[in-house]
C-alpha cells in the first residue's frame, strides 16, 4: 500500500520536459542501450527530499517499487 502512495507522490514531482530530455539523453529508442527505458523526470534534490519521508518503509514495499519501468535520476 505505501509503495502506491509514494509511487503517485513521484508522479506528481515528475517534469515532462526533463523526462524527455533523459529519454534522449539515455538513448531509449529501439535497439539503443536504455531502449524502453521510461523516466518521470524528477531531479534528485526532489528524490532526496521524499526519502525522509519515506525512510522507515518496508522492503517488500521497496521491491515492488524497484519493479517498476521508470527511471529518474537526473541531476
Amino acid at each position: 500500500m505505501i509503495a502506491k502512495q509514494i509511487s503517485e507522490t513521484l508522479k506528481k514531482l515528475g517534469n515532462s520536459a526533463i523526462a524527455e530530455h533523459s529519454k534522449r539523453f539515455f538513448k531509449t529508442g529501439k535497439g539503443e542501450y536504455g531502449g524502453g527505458d521510461q523516466f518521470l523526470g524528477i531531479r534528485v534534490p526532489a528524490l532526496r527530499e521524499q526519502v525522509e519521508h519515506y525512510q522507515l518503509t518496508s522492503l517488500p514495499e521497496v521491491k515492488k517499487l524497484l519493479m517498476s519501468p521508470f527511471h529518474s535520476v537526473y541531476e
